[in-house]
């Protein structure tokens, strides 16, 4: 593949900052620029070994601000989009910032991209715009249910990218992901919360019965699922990214508590969320089909990863 450079956004939160480190130390790319407003879960010190090695060119705006970045296109050729918030509680009390970086922030991006028709833009999504089923599998036609402001601005920003290609033949892929779990990950999100509280020796909140399932997946997996679709995927195509790994939030628990080497009297029910759906499950025989990939990371040798990689944050 001939070398050139890429622009990821959001490149230094939890799973953008892992493609950046990946494409950084592939050392294919002219230039690897980032564009993020570092809220509360951007960190650069996720990417600083390849900031400071000048591998990568950091630009400090909201994506929404378009002239702060616009000049850099014209020497791209790919765009992989993770900037968006992305938590559900949080959206629950305020949906505002979802629709301003989700929906308005991924509409100028993609406008933007759009006058630079060798410039193909990746959308991360999620299983959530799916929302819940209760069996069976969702595939990349299952219709969209979203059921919070933060799944419901992801499937905005999906359609927004749909219509863009539909209407002006824009060179975008889309990939919905499932739970993503690894180092690195903002301690709001369930398991590194989990762990952060046990290691503290505190108990961990648990909502309601912890009897809804998740589809889990190693950050690591994840991006690698990401590259492979940016640059084999069918323009126009959705793809997602599942691990086949599917537990209760109680049994995931149960794993965490019991690699830490503690009770499952360290749980905490508390009041379940509203709205809080019950069950994902990706059908990922798109990507595995088309384009040979399927997740490599052991979901128990992933936990232990992980949790060694909060013990040793914790202890430094």
């Amino acid at each position: 593949m001939q070398a050139t450079s890429i622009l990821v956004t959001g490149g230094a939160g939890f799973i953008g900052s892992e493609c950046v480190r990946q494409l950084a130390n592939e050392k294919i790319y002219e230039r690897i620029y980032v564009v993020d407003s570092l809220t509360y879960a951007g960190d650069l010190g996720r990417i600083e070994t390849h900031l400071s090695a000048s591998e990568v060119e950091f630009i400090h705006t909201d994506i929404n601000l378009t002239y702060k970045y616009e000049n850099i296109l014209k020497d791209i050729s790919w765009v992989v989009h993770f900037a968006a918030e992305s938590h559900v509680d949080r959206s629950n009390q305020n949906g505002l910032p979802f629709l301003e970086s989700n929906v308005l922030g991924t509409y100028k991006l993609l406008d933007l991209t759009r006058v630079h028709p060798n410039i193909r833009t990746l959308l991360v999504s999620t299983d959530e715009v799916y929302g819940s089923i209760e069996r069976g599998l969702s595939n990349e036609s299952s219709p969209l249910r979203p059921s919070s402001a933060y799944s419901a601005s992801k499937t905005a920003s999906d359609l927004f990218g749909l219509a863009m290609h539909h209407t002006f033949n824009q060179d975008v892929v889309i990939t919905r992901g499932c739970n993503t779990y690894g180092p690195f990950q903002h301690v709001e999100k369930f398991i590194p919360l989990a762990i952060s509280e046990l290691l503290a020796g505190r108990k961990v909140p648990l909502y309601g019965d912890g009897s809804n399932i998740r589809e889990w997946i190693h950050v690591r997996d994840h991006v690698g699922a990401i590259r492979k679709v940016l640059h084999e995927g069918k323009t126009g195509q959705i793809y997602n990214i599942g691990s086949g790994t599917r537990m209760t939030n109680l049994q995931l628990l149960d794993r965490i508590i019991s690699q830490i080497g503690l009770g499952m009297d360290f749980v905490e029910h508390v009041q379940d969320r509203p709205g809080h759906d019950k069950r994902y499950a990706l059908n990922s025989d798109k990507i595995l089909n088309e384009l040979h990939w399927s997740a490599q990371t052991n979901f128990e040798e992933g936990l232990l990863e992980t949790i060694t990689w909060y013990r040793d944050k914790l202890e430094s």
